[in-house]
């Protein structure tokens, strides 16, 4: 089907109408963008500007819808409405954006009588790049002024690998231009003056599949304030914050056996950010593709674009139905386009495995695993040496610790700090994803609750680094645990296996009721209350 959408969006700054014609795969765009005087996005003044420029890039895109319905390979649409159907954005946003996009676009598919089609922003950033690329079941980096998270597809949802646990990627470097006195939007400003910068050390924060930046920008204001050359700021800021992006992006391309990767959002036009991300790419064997700039900042064009696949899905919404929703989540929309195929995960043969972090040889007879993290080139040679040393050494420590206190681990045999090597005893048959039963995670649940009564976390429980045999049930890979006494962490040790399941296997729920009860068994009820909370932080936040 050849169809014709005239698309809207509005979320936060973009006032935005786009014609998506599928027949000739061109997509015409126009975009009046809200710019404040002062600081980041101010919800009031954004509305304002939505009033009254939604209304004319509007009536812009169908003055072209019509004068190029003639033009329609199909036929010439002269007593016909110019397009087929209007999409709009229906969240994630700022409500009152939200609603005046909501409002427009329910007018002039009245006034078209064409159906009207809501739209989930960030799937349609994950979709504009799978579009552009030719892909066809990639992992996508959704890096946004509000969001930053991984999706992937399967089972007939986008689901969430990891994403941000406190502000968005681009809120966050704004913050910090804010503090300097730069204006709106900061990422720019950041990239210019990275360009004289040298590196200077600042905090990495990465937790599973997971991320934070509040850390990271605290030191970074601490360190301007100090007197630390603003280039320096600038450049270290762009290196760990993008490299922690990185990091768990290739993480996500792991644990998903998917070897396409997309990135969407704005903070995605950073050359920084799509270089690391290409290197990691081509050093795994992967495809990476980042679509045009216009493509990656809010646009209606990927409102068009994706609202035609679900018009002719029949994805259509009544009137009545069409609420939007400021909290709408991407791992909330069934995927009626799509034809609910994924592709099959592997881990690949042979002696040699390459994870995320670390190239891994396996000698059976003699009951050996020879772990080398490898440097990574996308990362400053500084950073770099340090992750690497620090991890092989608190894999060592903590996988003792573990086994001291009951959890069954391997015996580590050396470990070499300069080489980022280490030897460690081979167990297990198989990983955890092979084989998950609801005892096998109960299991874990119980081994966690074990290690956090002890005062420290795994860091990466994942699905993968958990190894089972008819007996046993395994911890493996402890190089980004911690010694702690907060519940915050332990619950977040919880919400990346939650996160592993949902990437690993069509059904989580019920392997995620076993895992709770496993854990509750041998742990604290508070932290399972604190989870619930750091899943709600996995939200859409428009304010800059």
């Amino acid at each position: 089907m050849d169809s014709r959408v005239l698309g809207v969006e509005g979320t936060a700054w973009a006032a935005s109408a786009a014609l998506y014609d599928a027949g000739t795969d061109e997509v015409h765009i126009e975009t009046d963008a809200y710019e404040p005087d002062s600081g980041g996005i101010h919800p009031r003044e954004a509305a304002e500007h939505m009033h009254e420029a939604i209304p004319r890039v509007i009536e812009d895109v169908l003055e072209y819808a019509r004068e190029s319905a003639g033009r329609v390979p199909a036929g010439n649409r002269t007593g016909s409405p110019p397009v087929d159907a209007v999409a709009f954005s229906r969240g994630p946003g700022l409500g009152p954006c939200l609603r005046i996009v909501a409002t427009a676009a329910r007018a002039l598919a009245a006034r078209l009588d064409v159906p009207l089609v809501g739209v989930n922003h960030m799937v349609a950033h994950l979709e504009i790049g799978r579009h552009t690329a030719g892909f066809g079941d990639p992992v996508c980096l959704n890096a946004s002024g509000a969001n930053a998270h991984l999706l992937a597809y399967r089972n007939g949802r986008y689901r969430v690998l990891g994403e941000t646990m406190d502000t968005g990627v681009g809120n966050a470097i704004d913050k910090f231009t804010r503090h300097v006195g730069w204006s709106h939007p900061g990422g720019p400003k950041v990239e210019e003056a990275a360009r004289d910068g040298e590196y200077v050390e600042l905090p990495y924060v990465v937790k599973g599949m997971d991320f934070s930046f509040s850390g990271i920008m605290s030191a970074a204001k601490d360190a301007y304030d100090g007197g630390v050359p603003v280039e320096n700021v600038c450049f270290s800021l762009q290196e760990n914050v993008f490299a922690m992006l990185t990091e768990v992006t290739e993480r996500a391309l792991s644990l998903t056996g998917r070897d396409e990767l997309v990135l969407g959002g704005g903070v995605g036009q950073n050359a920084r950010l799509r270089g690391m991300l290409a290197e990691m790419c081509e050093s795994r064997g992967a495809a990476f593709h980042a679509p045009d700039a216009r493509f990656l900042r809010d646009n209606a064009g990927m409102i068009a674009v994706l609202g035609a696949r679900m018009y002719e899905a029949g994805d259509t919404l009544a009137i009545a139905d069409s609420r939007v929703d400021p909290d709408f989540r991407p791992d909330e929309v069934a995927v009626s386009w799509r034809d609910g195929q994924t592709t099959a995960v592997g881990r690949g043969d042979g002696e040699e495995i390459r994870g995320a972090e670390a190239v891994v040889t396996v000698d059976v007879g003699a009951g050996r695993v020879y772990k080398r993290r490898v440097p990574k080139g996308y990362r400053h040679p500084a950073l770099d040496d340090r992750l690497r040393r620090d991890r092989t050494v608190l894999e060592a420590r903590l996988t003792s610790a573990a086994r001291r206190i009951g959890v069954p681990t391997p015996l580590v045999y050396d470990v070499d700090p300069l080489e980022a090597t280490l030897t460690v005893e081979y167990v297990g048959d198989a990983d955890l994803r092979e084989g998950l039963t609801v005892d096998r995670v109960a299991a874990v649940g119980g081994h966690l609750a074990t290690i956090h009564g002890a005062g420290f976390v795994h860091g990466d429980p994942t699905t993968r680094n958990v190894r089972i045999d008819d007996e046993r049930t395994y911890l493996i890979d402890f190089g980004l645990g911690y010694h702690t006494d907060h519940v915050e962490d332990y619950a977040m040790d919880l919400h990346v296996f939650d996160g592993s399941l949902v990437g690993t296997t069509d059904e989580p729920e019920p392997l995620w009721e076993g895992f709770r009860e496993g854990y509750l068994e041998v742990g604290d009820e508070r932290v399972i209350e604190r989870l619930a909370d750091v899943e709600r932080r996995g939200r859409y936040v428009g304010e800059s």
